[in-house]
């Protein structure tokens, strides 16, 4: 097996267990408050990471205060941001909803850059964006489905993502150059700090816990967070950053699969239809920067991280 064919196993399993991410969150919301399952999956990924960094003996960056209060910042929104709102979210509406609305993560991302940093869109972008919204609006006004289709919770989800699209942003703010392993270690340290005050009010010691949304908690911590980061950058250093974001497309695609076979959740034509927009756009804007071959190898962040 090449390098190249390994690289894309491995992303290809990162971003499968990104997809999970979706239904350990709904099984969460049945047992958990969101903030205290939150400060509760940084709590036990937090320590597993600091072993992988006295393992690899990786480096600690030094960081001047400007810095600190940025990456505050990017573990506000990235990691206690998108995760406490999608398991809220997940509250509210289907898993196979939420599948499609994470989807538009990459296209969101643009969206940000040209709103906040004033990048120019091409046609393609645009068309890209015009396509992303309208898979998720076909899953927000589809006729008769009552409440397993809230659009509350959608928002909510929509807002888990927006929340991602701004750690995205907030991260090339950041002068100092940190390892990705440091940047996890940092994000999950700082999520549990972030989580913990929030989570102390939501009382979760005079909750009924149920088993299996601990059981996914300490799943999405294991799995998806530290393995998935393992997978993601042992992939991404075998291939290019724009090749490697295409695979970021599979993460909606094994959500939604994973909502049908675990859960049992219905998949209807407007979520295939959602789905397949959803995808569209996100390939029309990723496969022909890798038939130029314009981008250069390089590992990019990893999606899974907010997980």
């Amino acid at each position: 097996m090449s390098e190249k064919v390994r690289g894309y196993l491995y992303l290809s399993l990162a971003m499968i267990l990104v997809g999970s991410t979706v239904i350990a969150s709904k099984i969460i919301a049945t047992g958990l408050p969101p903030f205290a399952a939150t400060a509760l999956r940084f709590a036990v990924a937090f320590p597993l990471f600091l072993l992988l960094m006295r393992v690899t003996k990786a480096s600690w960056p030094k960081l001047a205060a400007r810095d600190w209060l940025i990456l505050v910042a990017q573990a506000g929104a990235g990691s206690v941001g998108y995760t406490t709102l999608l398991i809220a979210g997940l509250g509210f509406t289907s898993a196979t909803d939420a599948g499609v609305v994470i989807g538009t993560l990459p296209i969101v991302s643009a969206a940000i850059a040209i709103l906040i940093l004033g990048e120019r869109p091409d046609r393609r972008m645009l068309a890209a964006i015009a396509l992303a919204a309208f898979g998720v609006l076909t899953i927000v006004f589809k006729p008769g489905d009552g409440g397993a289709h809230s659009a509350l919770g959608i928002a909510l989800i929509f807002g888990a993502v927006i929340c991602e699209g701004l750690f995205i942003l907030i991260n090339k703010r950041v002068k100092t150059q940190i390892s990705p392993l440091a940047l996890s270690t940092l994000m999950a340290g700082l999520g549990f700090a972030v989580a913990l005050v929030p989570a102390l009010f939501e009382t979760p010691w005079n909750a009924s816990l149920e088993p299996g949304a601990l059981t996914a908690v300490l799943y999405y911590a294991l799995v998806p967070t530290v393995a998935g980061f393992l997978l993601w950058y042992a992939g991404s250093a075998r291939v290019s950053g724009t090749e490697a974001s295409v695979f970021t497309a599979l993460a909606p695609v094994s959500a939604v699969a994973f909502a049908f076979l675990l859960l049992g959740e219905p998949v209807g034509i407007y979520q295939i239809a959602g789905i397949a927009c959803v995808l569209a756009a996100v390939l029309g804007l990723s496969v022909p920067q890798i038939l130029s071959r314009r981008n250069p190898a390089n590992a990019v962040p990893h999606p899974a991280r907010r997980t």
